[in-house]
């Protein structure tokens, strides 16, 4: 800037004693007054003229920094300043054109992490809401919406419109601000088990209330599995270790039998003999269980499946849609199983219905018949494992049919129908 000022000042100087030269030179030829006087005011617009010209870029500059300055405090750092002279001045320019090359990759760089941070809220499984000292909901995730059973944004709405909607147990954890366990009934009579956690939060310098709230059923109901699943290999290991060497010693004492012609002796080892089969017919049912490996989900063509069922299980079926991804293999099993169960119930054949077809959520399968139904208490205990209210059930089919849900991401649900009868619901997503 200082370089910039002496430049200026040393053109200032030479226009003034052009002038001062041509306002002389009158007195010195002795010219009549008028002609001084015409010359004086010449070299008086001529210094201006200078003048101008020497400040003009200088003055254009100095506006170009002053509308980038307000463009600074308004958050658009796209203007550039074109001064480019090797001076103060220049250098001033280049630091304000660096400086705003920066501010715009921090800022594009702030709205990338701003627009990720966004997509991870939005698609969270967790239930997320913010929510203001007046009890005003400032943000809710897509998860925290269907938790509450809104149809619409639930932004701008405070927690005591939705006391109607929202389950009672969430409703009392968000009013108490309390964090833990929280068994929520649902509306099919299912319990369901959360997690509810509370974060306090400054924003815009305003205390806000952060709840998370975490679905721990399907967690739980993995580690229970689990569980099973372990005992069910301890068991099935010992059982054929033991099974092994009395079904070889069996044989021996059949062919003793058949040589001594003992009728009684051959009827005890037949007995024993249908009851190692059956044994092992067991034990394998389990095994299958405990060993069911990772789905291989890839798009299937639904009609083929459906009519391959429709020739082992009637049923009435009703479909929207061509494909599903899921794993052929035990999606088929699945439908299977609970078909099965829908012709053991009792119902008329015709009153089987199976349907298929396309929610938001995915694919929702449901399948339904017209028998007997089942109490409270087999409907809480219907999907665990050995649970089974036939004499000759292993408690296996429905566990298995949630196994197979589960690992698909799916979700599994057993009601009674309003005039007899029950239906099964699945959930798969697509």
């Amino acid at each position: 800037m200082e370089n910039t000022q002496k430049a200026l000042t040393k053109k200032a100087c030479i226009a003034i004693a052009i002038s001062t030269l041509l306002a002389s030179l009158p007195v010195a030829f002795f010219v009549s007054w008028s002609i001084w006087f015409l010359t004086a005011v010449s070299s008086w617009i001529l210094t201006c003229v200078l003048l101008r010209l020497s400040f003009s870029s200088f003055l254009q500059a100095l506006d170009a920094l002053q509308i980038g300055l307000l463009n600074f405090k308004d958050g658009d750092f796209s203007n550039q300043l074109a001064y480019q002279s090797k001076d103060s001045f220049g250098d001033l320019c280049h630091l304000y054109n660096e400086t705003a090359k920066q501010l715009r990759n921090e800022k594009q760089w702030l709205y990338q992490r701003e627009m990720m941070l966004d997509k991870m809220l939005q698609s969270a499984p967790q239930a997320l809401l913010l929510m203001d000292e007046k009890g005003i909901i400032v943000f809710a995730n897509p998860s925290a919406q269907q938790l509450i059973g809104s149809a619409t944004a639930l932004e701008g709405r405070s927690l005591s419109s939705l006391s109607k909607g929202i389950p009672k147990e969430i409703f009392d954890a968000m009013e108490h601000a309390s964090d833990g366990l929280v068994t929520v009934t649902m509306p099919v009579g299912e319990e369901q088990m959360w997690h509810s956690t509370v974060g306090k939060l400054l924003l815009n310098n305003q205390p806000h209330n952060l709840f998370i709230f975490k679905q721990l059923t399907r967690e739980l109901n993995r580690q229970e599995v689990a569980v099973w699943k372990k005992v069910i290999r301890v068991i099935s290991h010992e059982l054929n270790n033991s099974l092994g060497p009395i079904s070889s010693m069996l044989h021996s004492g059949k062919i003793i039998a058949k040589k001594l012609d003992e009728a009684r002796l051959n009827r005890v080892f037949s007995t024993i003999d249908e009851r190692i089969e059956h044994l092992c017919e067991f034990i394998q049912g389990y095994g299958t269980f405990a060993k069911l490996p990772a789905p291989h989900i890839k798009p299937i063509m639904i009609a083929p499946l459906l009519d391959a069922l429709q020739m082992q299980w009637p049923c009435s079926v009703s479909c929207d849609i061509e494909v599903i991804s899921a794993d052929k293999g035990q999606l088929e099993q699945l439908l299977i199983n609970l078909l099965k169960n829908a012709h053991e119930s009792g119902t008329d054949t015709d009153a089987i219905a199976l349907s298929i077809y396309s929610i938001n959520e995915g694919i929702k399968i449901t399948i339904s018949d017209r028998g007997p139904g089942m109490s409270e208490a087999v409907l809480t205990n219907a999907l665990l494992p050995f649970y089974s209210t036939k004499s000759s059930g292993t408690g296996l089919g429905l566990a298995l049919c949630r196994e197979i849900t589960d690992a698909h991401n799916g979700q599994i649900s057993i009601r009674n129908r309003a005039r007899g009868g029950l239906s099964v619901e699945l959930i798969l997503p697509n």
